[in-house]
């Protein structure tokens, strides 16, 4: 059945998803706060800056104005940054009419609070306007899903009626969607993921090689799984896709902001330098202060996040930091036990 959905954030991955909506026939709107961006999808349907070679479809309408946007929609997609999630969920409780299904494909845990995007949005969306709140992520580059290249990711919901409704209004020949109900587990591995994709793409930028790749994410993935449990997840989610597999594409892409962002720390290059080097936002150093946060408050033991920190925070050498961590007192291996 064809719907009617928002797209909040023209970003690459907002406009890839958008861009997925529309080829499945769904009627789409795509807002952004930079009007000059909206002209240039609307006049020449394209988003250079973000996607430089994409073709949006024509029947894609910009809206300067949130209120147009969400006008009588069946569904919003948020695909915001992370620090501007609460922002726009206010305004949008303000100005919604109706009841529209609510979806977010965002990465991030919220500064101060630490909490989950889906959290931040039932806190900001009133109950009266908004039919449940969904979660779409998974191993996927904006890049390549523009381009029709095959990808599976997840829709997680309490109400597993809602994520079968978003694996609906999203699937297609080239991308295929899953369904869950952890939607703890979705989304701490969504998130913690991308701060193991800067540690991956320090080992590169210092010329370490495979066996310290294969390290960093299966160890990282314990990381993830720790706290993930400790926050009410199921373990088996960091298995799929939203857990080992979407740490597998950001910690091996060029595509991922995260892991170019570890790379030129690697390489010798201060945070500063780096984040003005990629001028987009790189979700991970924000995350990696949240998660570090949150561990020291839960009493989870995460070396990697801590050692990560260090680097981003407080300016360690990063060399010295991989040895530190190589050199701690030996552990077991196996956390969790059937």
């Amino acid at each position: 059945m064809k719907q009617k959905v928002a797209v909040l954030g023209p970003g690459s991955w907002g406009t890839a998803l958008a861009k997925v909506l529309a080829e499945n026939g769904h009627d789409v709107k795509i807002w952004g706060n930079n009007p000059a961006q909206i002209d240039e999808i609307n006049t020449y349907h394209t988003n250079r800056h973000y996607l430089p070679d994409l073709k949006i479809p024509d029947s894609i309408q910009g809206c300067k104005e949130l209120k147009e946007a969400i006008d009588g929609v069946d569904a919003v997609l948020f695909v915001v940054p992370t620090k501007a999630i609460r922002i726009v969920a206010k305004e949008f409780n303000e100005l919604v009419t109706g009841k529209p299904v609510i979806i977010h494909a965002s990465k991030g845990l919220e500064q101060e609070s630490h909490k989950r995007i889906s959290e931040i949005l039932a806190e900001e969306i009133s109950v009266e306007n908004r039919q449940g709140i969904a979660v779409l992520s998974g191993p996927s580059h904006a890049e390549e899903v523009a381009v029709h290249d095959i990808t599976t990711i997840t829709a997680a919901s309490d109400n597993e009626g809602l994520a079968k409704y978003v694996q609906q209004l999203f699937m297609n020949e080239y991308l295929r969607i899953y369904t869950n109900t952890d939607v703890v587990g979705v989304e701490m591995g969504a998130a913690l993921k991308n701060i193991i994709a800067i540690g991956a793409g320090a080992l590169h930028g210092l010329s370490y090689g495979d066996d310290a790749k294969a390290a960093i994410m299966t160890r990282g993935l314990a990381e993830i799984s720790r706290l993930g449990v400790a926050m009410g997840a199921n373990p088996l989610t960091f298995i799929g896709l939203s857990g080992v597999g979407d740490l597998i594409v950001t910690c091996t892409s060029v595509h991922s902001r995260n892991w170019r962002a570890g790379n030129l720390l690697g390489k010798g290059h201060n945070l500063d330098e780096v984040l003005e080097n990629m001028g987009m936002i790189v979700e991970g150093v924000a995350t990696t202060k949240a998660a570090k946060e949150l561990s020291v408050k839960m009493a989870v033991p995460m070396p990697i996040t801590e050692t990560i920190y260090s680097v981003l925070y407080e300016g360690k050498d990063v060399r010295q930091a991989c040895t530190d961590l190589m050199l701690r007192a030996g552990t077991f291996e196996n956390e969790f036990t059937l």
